[in-house]
């Protein structure tokens, strides 16, 4: 065997492989089925009560300002199976009647104080079905909307950059660093 011919045969090898393991990785991808979709409605509403969860103060933006609702969006469409995208949109539903039948009105349009009002009222509840649930049982939705807006607030611009100490480049480590702006570090 010559040098070209070993040459192509590698190139034919790793052709190949390359073209194989793309199929073979495309066939594997398992996405979860949607059971609904979010209307700009459903994100403003999730924006409303992201803000009430992580509210803007005078040192940092709130939720609504990492646009919470499109990352609710994006999660529970991609990355929820079935049976939790059901409870969320389940869980939506009945933020929404609960809004409308204490104070007739929808969510968004509620004051300050009646949408903490409302969502502390099912916060308690959330953490009695946590202290009651079973280690199978689902989450609350309550509680999966809670957690969506911590990961999505945090992980968002406006989270890690003001909210958090943020350095983009960090240099060499340094174990013992003065804690002096109060905020946790971001990276």
């Amino acid at each position: 065997m010559n040098r070209r011919e070993a040459l192509a045969t590698t190139a034919r090898l790793l052709g190949g492989t390359i073209v194989g393991s793309n199929v073979f990785l495309n066939g594997c991808k398992s996405t979860p089925e949607k059971i609904a979709s979010f209307s700009e409605h459903d994100i403003a509403f999730l924006d409303a009560v992201g803000e009430v969860i992580i509210p803007t103060t005078p040192r940092s933006p709130g939720a609504k300002a990492a646009r919470i609702g499109e990352f609710m969006n994006v999660m529970v469409t991609d990355c929820y199976d079935e049976h939790e995208q059901k409870i969320f949109f389940d869980g939506i539903t009945t933020l929404k009647a609960l809004a409308q039948q204490k104070h007739d009105t929808d969510f968004v349009s509620l004051s300050g104080d009646d949408q903490r009002a409302l969502l502390n009222a099912v916060n308690k509840e959330a953490k009695a079905y946590a202290n009651t649930k079973l280690h199978n049982d689902p989450e609350h939705y309550f509680t999966l909307i809670k957690q969506l807006t911590t990961l999505g607030y945090f992980t968002s611009e406006p989270g890690a950059t003001t909210a958090r100490t943020y350095v983009a480049v960090p240099g060499r480590f340094e174990g013992c660093i003065p804690f002096s702006d109060g905020k946790a570090w971001a990276t």
